[in-house]
C-alpha cells in the first residue's frame, strides 16, 4: 500500500481512541490514556509494570504502535487492561 492510501485511510482514525473486542465479544472503546501491562521487558519498561499509553499510532504496514512516555512499542509487548 502506498503513503497517499495510508494517508487517506488514517484521515477517519483517532490517535486517542482505540476499540478492542473483550474476551466476550463486546466491542469497547477505549480513550487515552489507558492502562497496559507490560508481557516482556522491552526498553525500559519492565514485564508486568503497568503504564499509560498517551497515543496510538500505526506503520505503513498497519501494525499498531502504543506510544508510552514518548517511545513506541508495538502493541504485542502489552495486555490491554479493560
Amino acid at each position: 500500500m502506498n503513503k497517499r492510501i495510508l494517508a487517506e485511510l488514517l484521515k477517519h482514525c483517532s490517535p486517542k481512541v482505540l476499540y478492542v473486542v473483550t474476551w466476550n465479544n463486546l466491542l469497547k472503546k477505549l480513550f487515552c490514556p489507558f492502562k497496559v501491562k507490560v508481557l516482556n521487558d522491552i526498553g525500559d519498561l519492565k514485564k508486568g509494570q503497568l503504564v499509560d499509553v498517551d497515543e496510538i499510532k500505526v506503520t505503513e504496514e498497519f501494525k499498531t504502535v502504543f506510544m508510552i512516555n514518548g517511545k513506541g512499542y508495538y502493541y504485542y509487548h502489552f495486555d490491554i487492561l479493560v
